[in-house]
Parts: C-alpha cells; structure tokens; sequence
C-alpha cells in the first residue's frame, strides 16, 4: 500500500509543470554549447570528413543568441547523434561521446517544462558526454572526467541552477555518463551560492 502511494505520488510529481522562459532555455542552451565544444575537436580528428556535430553547435549558439528555435536546430541535433553511431561504427569511443555532447547541446533548447528527472539530462548530458569524451581519449582515465565536471560546474550560470532546481536529480543509470550526469547534478545543487552570473 505505501510502495502504491509512493508510485502515485511520484507520477503526480512527474506531471507537474515548470515556468520555464524562452530567455531561460537560451541560457540553458548556451550553457550546453560551452560544455560540449571543447570536445569538437576529439570529433573532428578522428571523423574529419563529417561536419555534423559541428552544424548543431552553430545553430545552438545561434539560437543561444537570441535566434529562433527552428528546425534546422532539431534537424542538426538528430544528426550529431546520427555521426556518434557513425563514429562507434569505427571505433572512435571518444568521438562517439563528443558527437553526442553536441548532439544533446542542440536538445537543450527543446527542455520540456514537465518535472521528471531525465529532464534534466537537456541541461547536463552535453557536459556529462564531454566528460565522457575526454577521459576516453586520456584512456579511460577517470579523473580527468571529474575535473572537467568540476570545470561544467563553474560554467554554470545562476539561471542554469535555478532552472535545474526545478527539476528533480539526476536519474540512476547510464553507466559512465550517467555517473558523471549526476556528479554533476549534485555539484551544482550544493554550490547555489557560487556559479558565475553568466556563461561566457
């Protein structure tokens, strides 16, 4: 009877909207551009012929910069995903996180304003893909995710916490990734009163 009450309220909870502004999905937006284009570059060496991660970034940033949401943006975005399959097909481990980290950047302008945690994957998996990336090309040395976890956590903006907050933590699951997706979540939960006042 408790578990049936729990599940009830939880699927309540999940059908909760949150306010959520254009200017913040901008912000939001950019924050997962500046995580995930350090990464371009794992991409682009190992995949030089294929411009698609890089075409999702720039409508991203456009859209960042106050462009509109338009479908180029989510056409760019499905296709940076599409490149990190391709990658995998030859065994590019990085690049196939760095495609995705871009790919997810391009997601983060279409944050849904219900209040489930994989919600807050829009805002964090370009950073937690990152990460991803740039361990697996130091050969799988995990503290190098960490510190760019770190780095993700001060690139956040007081708008890009405030905007997490609304949503509840990070999910269990993913392997790695979602390993660095919560670390991640929970760093920026615990440092509300330091993130700078805007992304660079």
């Amino acid at each position: 009877m408790f578990n049936d009450t729990v599940d009830s309220m939880n699927a309540a909870d999940e059908n909760l909207t949150i306010e959520l502004s254009m200017a913040e999905l901008r912000e939001v937006t950019g924050y997962a551009v500046a995580c995930a284009e350090p990464v371009l570059a794992i991409f682009e060496r190992d995949c030089p012929d294929d411009p698609r991660p890089r075409a999702v970034l720039d409508e991203a940033r456009r859209f960042a910069a106050g462009g509109k949401r338009t479908k180029a943006l989510r056409v760019t975005a499905l296709d940076a995903h599409r490149a990190a399959r391709a990658a995998g097909e030859t065994h590019h481990e990085a690049a196939v996180d760095a495609a995705r980290a871009a790919g997810h950047a391009g997601g983060a302008a279409y944050l849904h304003p219900l209040a489930k945690a994989t919600q807050g994957g829009h805002i964090l998996m370009s950073a937690a893909h990152a990460a991803r990336a740039l361990e697996l090309d130091a050969g799988d040395d995990r503290s190098v995710g960490d510190e760019y976890i770190e780095k993700a956590t001060s690139l956040a903006s007081r708008i890009v916490v405030s905007v997490l907050r609304r949503y509840p933590p990070a999910p269990s699951g993913r392997g790695r990734v979602g390993e660095l997706w919560r670390k991640l979540d929970a760093s920026l939960r615990e440092n509300l009163g330091h993130p700078k006042d805007r992304v660079c």
